[in-house]
């Protein structure tokens, strides 16, 4: 198992690619904190607890709010407590609207920057102080092909993964000396509950299809497989790059 005796937290966890990726970590040996941002989540949260505790691994449930700092406090020293301790940290957790650019509020704009951007600063200051106390560890952020890839409509979604981005080649630098690596994924287009009307209308599903050169979408586990390798030791000279799992979105097929 590529992450035996490891401690983990995964934003985001109740759905999507956070569900997979909590799914993959305990899996390959990890004991797991799911979070999930609110009661509304909870009975999902649990489901996923429950999955990985039926074959056999440990897990909890935690909810916070990733944009607020007295939760983020909480919900780290809740993990140490609960898991022994803290190594793997996949912050995960994410929002989008569309909203031309325009007509974008200041309060639309805060909203997604607070839990994509702020949310993933807090979840790695937080995590990366027991890290830094402790044996080091690795912090995997979950950005987006967005932060290359302009997306007309979705101004405050693709700044917030540009700046996650440099937040992650910031702190792999900063923090490389006290044995912690930080590296990005950038997943394209991918099946998750947040895509269910896309995926249900053709016209437009086929329209993202064929801007992938693999012409479809991807899986959430997909996603999660990069993420357990990337997290384990496999890839332990690796720190500050960003994966891209996009079936080929970032070659522009469509414009090809």
């Amino acid at each position: 198992m590529l992450l035996e005796g490891r401690h983990a937290i995964v934003t985001g966890a109740s759905s999507g690619i956070g569900r997979a990726t909590a799914l993959r970590l305990a899996r390959e040996g990890a004991a797991v904190c799911v979070n999930h941002f609110s009661d509304r989540e909870a009975g999902d949260a649990a489901e996923v607890v429950a999955a990985i505790e039926g074959a056999g691994g440990r897990a909890i449930a935690i909810a916070a709010d990733i944009g607020a700092e007295d939760d983020v406090v909480a919900m780290v020293r809740s993990t140490v407590e609960a898991l022994g301790g803290l190594d793997l940290l996949v912050n995960n957790a994410g929002i989008e609207a569309e909203v031309p650019t325009f007509d974008l509020t200041l309060e639309q704009w805060e909203r997604v920057l607070r839990t994509n951007l702020t949310g993933a600063f807090l979840c790695m200051r937080e995590a990366g102080k027991v890290m830094r106390d402790g044996d080091g560890g690795v912090i995997v952020n979950m950005s987006s092909v967005h932060q290359f890839i302009p997306w007309p409509r979705f101004a405050h979604y693709c700044a917030s993964k540009g700046g996650l981005k440099q937040l992650t080649e910031t702190c792999a630098s900063e923090w490389a000396e006290h044995g912690i690596r930080v590296v990005g994924i950038a997943p394209g287009a991918i099946a998750t509950p947040i895509n269910e009307a896309v995926l249900h209308d053709e016209e437009q599903r086929r329209a993202i299809e064929a801007e992938t050169a693999m012409r479809r979408f991807g899986k959430p586990e997909e996603i999660a497989a990069a993420v357990a390798w990337a997290a384990s030791s496999e890839a332990s000279y690796m720190t500050g790059n960003t994966l891209v799992i996009d079936g080929g979105m970032a070659l522009y097929p469509g414009f090809v």
